[in-house]
């Protein structure tokens, strides 16, 4: 059954439109990536789900249609992580997690028992300047933030952005237990494309706004263009 669906999404910044029908499906408990190069639309395909950008066309989440508010996206269950973190350097890793919860009403230190579990660094780094923390850190901090509200669904956007390989390692390998262990569907963008067919059951690749190649992560590496133009080999 799927979780997510967008049936012909198009999406504007001002004049200029930056998608064009662009239709997907992310199953319950899947893991989903969407690849392209730099200006693709993959992105925008994110902020159109989570509505911080202009969007016709449809978008259904367990079964309804969304409106184009954010709060209510948060609300029906989706969590969405930017490129660049998005957290804020002069809050403290704690005051950073309860701002995650905002929009249900939960046991906030039991919520972020459960983040540790996933995260014992943060709890190390409980009350740290956010702003001071590695690269490594910020991204646990974003993903933790995002995971105090108890999403259905990640929206992750270049989540190994600007960090050494084994962290990248690290934080992927949360992504699969958070899967595992609570059943949550994951959509990521991800500029490297072999990361993310290793770890993702299948995917889309965008040019220009539109899906042009979908298919598993066997199909996909077995694409001649996808592997010319995204895999290197």
């Amino acid at each position: 059954m799927s979780l997510l669906e967008l049936h012909g999404v198009e999406a504007r910044y001002g004049p200029v439109k930056a998608l064009h029908g662009v239709s997907l499906q992310v199953a319950d408990g899947e893991m989903v990536a969407v690849l392209g190069a730099n200006g693709a639309g993959k992105t925008t395909t994110l902020r159109a789900i989570s509505g911080t950008v202009r969007r016709s066309g449809e978008v259904v989440f367990a079964g309804k249609k969304l409106s184009r508010r954010p709060d209510s996206t948060a609300r029906a269950g989706i969590a969405h992580v930017p490129e660049g973190r998005g957290t804020f350097g002069e809050l403290s890793v704690w005051e950073n997690l309860r701002l995650g919860a905002y929009t249900r009403r939960v046991n906030l230190k039991q919520e972020a028992q459960r983040v540790y579990k996933f995260f014992p660094r943060l709890e190390e780094r409980r009350d740290q300047q956010a702003g001071t923390l590695s690269g490594g850190e910020q991204q646990m901090l974003a993903l933790g933030r995002a995971m105090m509200a108890r999403p259905k669904l990640l929206l992750l956007d270049e989540p190994s952005l600007g960090l050494a390989p084994i962290v990248v390692g690290q934080i992927f390998a949360v992504l699969e237990r958070m899967k595992s262990d609570e059943g949550i569907s994951v959509l990521v963008v991800e500029q490297n494309a072999s990361l993310a067919l290793a770890h993702a059951a299948r995917a889309y690749v965008l040019e220009v706004g539109n899906v042009v190649v979908e298919g598993t992560s066997d199909e996909l590496r077995a694409n001649e263009a996808v592997r010319k133009s995204y895999l290197g080999y």
